[in-house]
């Protein structure tokens, strides 16, 4: 009997969870965390208003985590001069160097667990999950940021 995707999508997610916070307890992150690092990394000057909107987190989620990185040291928070109300996030050289280690995670992690297919195989696989994902209009929703990487 074949699982269901959701049940596929589940155990990739678990696993990839447990890799990341196993890997970036070593500098003092988490995964949850390590997305609004790369977000700002993508992003300097965002605002928290931003990361709300394009992460689709709620606002006491993102201030709660923004304000954690801050005090870690990972990101500054600088007034931002055109809205006196906001703030600009950007990394700080801890954040930089958190940013680059999120690269290996997630090579290391695609090395692990694509290891045992061919090319062809990666290749194809890539394909199937481009096509699942560019439903136009519906709730997936992927920002293509290969331009900024």
């Amino acid at each position: 009997m074949h699982q269901t995707l959701s049940f596929y999508a589940l155990v990739f997610e678990k696993d990839f969870t447990a890799f990341c916070n196993q890997k970036l307890q070593e500098i003092g992150l988490t995964q949850g965390l390590l997305y609004f690092i790369i977000y700002i990394g993508k992003h300097p000057g965002c605002t928290a208003g931003t990361l709300i909107k394009d992460l689709r987190m709620d606002w006491g989620h993102v201030q709660r985590s923004i304000d954690k990185l801050a005090a870690d040291g990972f990101i500054d928070k600088k007034r931002n001069e055109e809205d006196r109300r906001a703030y600009s996030l950007s990394l700080t050289a801890k954040g930089d160097q958190a940013f680059l280690i999120s690269h290996q995670v997630f090579s290391d992690w695609d090395a692990k667990v694509l290891g045992k297919l061919s090319d062809i195989e990666k290749d194809r696989l890539f394909e199937l999950l481009e096509k699942l994902v560019d439903r136009k209009g519906e709730y997936i929703s992927v920002r293509d940021d290969k331009k900024s990487d």
